[in-house]
């Protein structure tokens, strides 16, 4: 388990993460909701130590996470950041096997090489393993990335925003296959995410942030309330049952 504790962070006068705590749990989809600015990036860059803390503290396995050496962090802990700004050319099958090497240091042996083959099918990219990033869709592109994550075989796995700019064909098959990581697996898998409808059907628990602040978290249906939501957005919902799922609609 990953605990985050009062978690603070100011940028000169402006303090983006005000006493956030958390908790991230094998076997479960956590999302991270929240309007702009919230600071649910600033988060998680924090509980992974992308990102200087002000004050606070994140526990991951009952060790501090200053105390982790950063080879051994990278074999527990996995992030795929917002911005993946790839300016070489590599194909699906050498993106995928940048996740080995936490493990490898660049010298592939048959068992990286079965790590990344399974990574490839898992997330079913094996027809397409040999081509250029850049000839693919952003939704292939993106599932290249978390299949990266998934080669690196942590038990956490921190998406920032995986479902940005994508349509909704391609975000249904990532949600679908971050939900299949968690319970096939049993990988704590955190979540950025903007589409609240999304976060409500594939997710097991839900931490909404509001100018910094954690102001609900719990269940789907402990958070996605209309009264929850409307103050946390500042807008009015509802809320309807379908298929035994809540999703929102919009006054």
């Amino acid at each position: 388990m990953i605990i985050v504790d009062k978690l603070t962070k100011t940028f000169g006068h402006s303090k983006v993460v005000s006493q956030a705590s958390a908790q991230f749990e094998k076997g479960k989809v956590t999302s991270i909701i929240g309007p702009n600015g919230a600071g649910k990036s600033t988060l998680l860059s924090m509980a992974s130590r992308l990102l200087p803390k002000d004050s606070g503290s994140v526990v991951i396995d009952c060790k501090d996470l200053a105390e982790w050496d950063t080879k051994q962090l990278a074999k527990k802990l996995a992030v795929l950041r917002q911005a993946n700004n790839i300016t070489m050319r590599f194909t699906v099958r050498e993106m995928v096997a940048f996740g080995r090497f936490p493990y490898s240091q660049g010298k592939l042996n048959a068992q990286d090489q079965a790590e990344i083959n399974n990574a490839i099918e898992y997330l079913g990219l094996t027809s397409i393993q040999d081509k250029y990033l850049d000839e693919l869709s952003g939704g292939q592109r993106q599932l290249a990335f978390i299949a990266m994550v998934i080669a690196q075989d942590t038990d956490y796995v921190f998406l920032d925003e995986p479902l940005n700019n994508l349509d909704i064909k391609h975000s249904l098959q990532i949600m679908k296959n971050i939900q299949r990581l968690a319970r096939e697996m049993n990988k704590a898998v955190v979540v950025v995410i903007h589409d609240i409808n999304f976060a409500a059907c594939y997710s097991d628990i839900i931490i909404a942030l509001k100018r910094g602040e954690v102001v609900a978290s719990g269940t789907v249906n402990e958070v996605i309330q209309a009264s929850v939501l409307s103050e946390i957005y500042e807008t009015p919902f509802n809320i309807v049952e379908v298929e035994g799922k809540r999703m929102c609609t919009y006054h």
